[in-house]
């Protein structure tokens, strides 16, 4: 995209939204960034935490189209759609709540950028809109195919939607991380189920995956990282390796395995060398983008079970050292990973 940018964020005040606002701050091409959220005190805290005059804040909801309207009449290029009921427990139980933002923002999401001549819109998105089994994961798969199906309400415009797609981040609110460095403290950690495995990313590499997707987008993709594979008692016993384990049982709306991309979904995909592109099966998208790709085989899936990158307990402590150094209050050093402070057993089984 030529000459300077103007970046929108909604959801901006959250672990990835603050992320991604510093890696455009970073970029002498950025003429604004507009953090788009409903808490004023997380956007007075993000204030001191970024003094640069090129940002700016809106207080709104992703349900206020209105409000939403407003914030892209400031000439903006760039749509990055971060806002959204993220927490499985309460999507379940408040599930009018989580349709209203999830789905209903999205649609107005989708109108007020072609309605405002926004360039490009990416959308996050997550492994649990694959074949879904809770509600969160029903209104975010709605989502993706409404930014997906966005392009054919854009028309002759020049506004395009495309989402990115991954797993779980390392060290965001409501990771299982923090969860368990909290419970080393008091020598027992507690796991569903001994057999789950999850993917992992971290915060730098999804922002980088949403510039990736904003740089490379016809418009329709959903962008998927190769990112590897954990599991859940591995993550434990590398967090705390002297701790006892107590298998609580899986919980509703949980899977054992989650999936990346589904068979169906894989033969309209391509695989490159850091990740998957899923192209839409729309007969507006006649572009012929994404040729490079390699085509995958038939049957092929990913998921988490069956992936062929996995993350050993130094590739989690170099992630946590990483954001330790950049600042990040879930990282740790080196030495705090390693420290061994629950008592010296190592049970697996209910108390």
């Amino acid at each position: 995209m030529a000459g300077s940018i103007t970046y929108l964020v909604t959801g901006g005040t959250g672990s990835f939204g603050r992320m991604f606002v510093a890696s455009c701050l970073d970029n002498p091409k950025t003429k604004r960034v507009i953090v788009y959220s409903r808490d004023e005190l997380k956007q007075h805290e993000m204030r001191a935490q970024f003094d640069d005059a090129r940002v700016s804040y809106f207080i709104g909801d992703v349900r206020d189209k209105d409000r939403l309207t407003r914030a892209f009449q400031a000439e903006v290029d760039v749509v990055v759609h971060a806002a959204a009921m993220k927490q499985v427990p309460a999507c379940e139980y408040n599930p009018f709540e989580a349709v209203a933002t999830n789905v209903l923002g999205a649609k107005n999401i989708i109108d007020a950028a072609i309605d405002c001549g926004v360039n490009k819109v990416v959308a996050l998105s997550t492994d649990k809109a694959v074949n879904p089994v809770n509600l969160y994961g029903a209104t975010k798969l709605c989502a993706e195919k409404l930014f997906v199906q966005g392009n054919s309400y854009a028309g002759k415009s020049s506004t395009r939607f495309a989402c990115v797609r991954y797993g779980n981040v390392v060290g965001s609110r409501g990771s299982v991380i923090p969860v368990f460095m909290r419970q080393r403290e008091t020598g027992t950690l507690n796991v569903t189920d001994e057999r789950m495995t999850r993917f992992w990313i971290t915060l730098d590499q999804g922002v980088k995956l949403v510039h990736t997707a904003v740089a490379r987008m016809i418009g329709g993709e959903v962008f998927v990282p190769r990112i590897p594979s954990m599991g859940l008692i591995d993550l434990a016993r590398a967090i705390a390796p002297e701790a006892r384990i107590h298998i609580e049982g899986i919980r509703p709306g949980e899977k054992l395995h989650e999936c990346l991309i589904s068979s169906d979904e894989a033969r309209h995909t391509v695989r490159l060398k850091d990740m998957y592109v899923i192209k839409p099966e729309f007969p507006w998208w006649g572009s012929a983008g994404w040729a490079q790709g390699e085509p995958l085989p038939d049957g092929f899936e990913f998921t988490s079970d069956k992936n062929e990158r996995w993350m050993s307990a130094t590739d989690l402590a170099r992630m946590l050292e990483i954001m330790h150094n950049q600042g990040h209050p879930v990282g740790r050093r080196k030495d705090d990973f390693r420290k061994k402070s629950a008592p010296k057993r190592i049970s697996l089984g209910a108390a």
